[in-house]
């Protein structure tokens, strides 16, 4: 069965592509799931404005994530932790921690957006990147203090 592509689809294709699948996949997944529409002329106008405004709301997703990321590249945050001998921590400093200092300064950000490859669990300055979109990304520094005693 053809089908038209609403969505970019992993393993099918891009928006607007027209692909043959096995008829049962298309009728109780693809097309229940709108992932895609059956193939005829009608729906390839209509495939057409769809796909304008989807490039439209990226475009503007984009644009968004680059204004964001020119106001966080070279952002300073300070996170003051508890730690032991040897500078190591108590616990560990998470990417949590990290968007809450950020939405102390103003930064609503997502923490699935920071990008830490594991917990930082040492005193230090790091460099921390932030990814805001596919296409976007922006840097952080953040500074892993010890927390004065009291």
């Amino acid at each position: 069965m053809k089908i038209i592509l609403r969505k970019n689809y992993e393993g099918l294709g891009e928006i607007g592509k027209v692909v043959d699948v096995r008829d049962g996949y298309a009728r109780n997944f693809l097309i229940p799931q709108k992932v895609a529409y059956p193939y005829s002329p009608g729906y390839i106008k209509m495939i057409e404005n769809e796909k304008k405004a989807y490039q439209a709301k990226l475009n503007r997703e984009v644009h968004d994530a680059e204004t964001l990321a020119q106001k966080l590249n070279g952002v300073d945050i300070t996170v003051e932790v508890q730690a032991g001998e040897e500078d190591k921590l108590f616990g560990s400093v998470t990417s949590q921690m990290i968007a809450d200092k950020l939405a102390e300064k103003g930064f609503e950000v997502d923490r699935r957006r920071i990008e830490l490859a594991e917990p930082i669990k040492t005193l230090g300055n790091y460099k921390i990147p932030v990814k805001l979109h596919q296409q976007v990304a922006a840097e952080i520094s953040v500074s892993v203090v010890r927390q004065p005693e009291q």
